[in-house]
């Protein structure tokens, strides 16, 4: 029997292989086949099984994507806008980070009593915490971030991807708290609220860029908290409405979602007399309505003002103005970071699609002032995106 040993070449260069004129016995050439068919088997199988494992994997990123990108688009439009200048390589991060938060925002309108919802504020802890073990579940948003802040520990060695658990399981708790929607005690409550879940966010984007600077994190500070002021004000509308009844198996209303809420806070609702029942009832009607929303919505531009006035110093070479007042927390410490003047300019260029959520809180705080700070008369906007690109073009906020 006659079998082929030795090497040659294509034209191309390529390897071929050379018949060369063996003589070797009719078993030794069956045992040789069976071996070579076994090991050809054996490697086909790991093969296939390594493409289907990748291409999995790959499948599960890429619907995790589609599904997360697409819902934003109603639910939080102006984040899908910001989302398009996000650096290409924090946008995973960006959009499953978006994502969950607003899942956590719509946890009361979507379960009947608030232990069902603590039960979900459960899940999601659970799920951050295997997700940031290397074991996420297999859902959209866990897939997503997994792969995010595995490239981020790739590029970084770990340090960001820690500090972006610490944020998201307070963004977590801080949403868990605040789930009953009762009402904020004072405007530094409020604050708090904004603090902890808005800026926030900001954190955690920066974090995943990675982009580690005080002063970055300190206009987030501001930024966020204005943006999350605004956004207790937008909800007014959708909150203090009654909430749609639950239909039980015969058609017949098992009870509601919720109960209607105002976010206001109480020291400026008492102070200009405003009552909730009023809201509930008379809705844009109700004695006082207007002068609360002007009180909380100031507090909120003088975040925004403050904001771009410390941009302008900074970009000027110059020191903030004022002091960062978490500037002592751990997490804002950025040991071994250097924040002179040109390094803080090259923070401020490289990440300052974070600070475009300046660019959405104002543009809902000129369109809130147009309907005389009257919540329910705010028309939508159709100038944000432009406004958005004109900004980043200028890097003004």
């Amino acid at each position: 029997m006659w079998a082929s040993s030795g090497k040659a070449t294509y034209e191309d260069g390529s390897a071929a292989t050379k018949p060369t004129l063996v003589l070797v016995s009719g078993d030794a050439t069956k045992r040789t086949r069976n071996s070579m068919s076994r090991s050809s088997g054996d490697r086909a199988t790991a093969r296939t099984n390594e493409f289907e494992l990748v291409w999995t994997h790959k499948f599960e990123q890429i619907g995790a994507l589609i599904g997360i990108v697409s819902l934003p688009i109603h639910g939080d439009y102006e984040a899908y806008l910001i989302r398009h200048f996000i650096p290409h390589s924090a946008q995973d991060a960006y959009d499953a980070l978006r994502t969950l938060n607003l899942e956590l925002a719509r946890l009361p309108e979507t379960v009947s009593n608030p232990t069902i919802g603590r039960f979900r504020m459960q899940f999601w802890r659970d799920s951050v915490n295997s997700t940031f073990a290397g074991n996420p579940p297999r859902e959209p948003i866990s897939v997503l971030l997994h792969s995010a802040i595995t490239n981020l520990a790739a590029r970084t060695g770990g340090g960001s991807a820690s500090s972006l658990k610490f944020w998201l399981l307070r963004l977590i708790n801080t949403r868990e708290k605040h789930m009953e929607n009762k009402p904020f005690t004072n405007l530094a409550a409020l604050e708090d609220y904004a603090e902890n879940t808005y800026a926030t966010l900001m954190y955690m984007t920066l974090a995943a860029m990675p982009l580690q600077s005080v002063h970055m994190d300190h206009l987030a500070s501001h930024i966020g908290k204005a943006y999350g002021i605004a956004a207790s004000l937008r909800g007014i509308p959708i909150l203090a409405a009654p909430s749609q009844p639950i239909q039980g198996p015969s058609g017949s209303s098992v009870g509601s979602t919720r109960s209607p809420a105002l976010l206001l806070p109480l020291d400026v609702m008492a102070g200009v007399g405003l009552k909730e029942e009023d809201v509930f009832r008379r809705g844009p009607n109700a004695e006082g309505l207007q002068d609360a929303v002007f009180q909380v919505a100031t507090r909120a531009n003088d975040h925004l003002i403050t904001a771009r006035e410390m941009l302008k110093n900074l970009q000027a070479g110059h020191e903030p103005g004022h002091d960062y007042e978490h500037q002592e927390e751990p997490e804002h410490a950025h040991f071994g970071t250097v924040h002179d003047g040109e390094d803080t300019k090259l923070d401020i260029q490289r990440g300052f699609s974070v600070l475009l959520e300046a660019v959405a809180a104002g543009d809902y705080l000129q369109r809130l002032e147009n309907a005389n700070f009257d919540p329910f008369k705010v028309k939508s906007s159709w100038k944000l995106p432009w406004g958005l690109w004109k900004s980043l073009r200028r890097h003004e906020i």
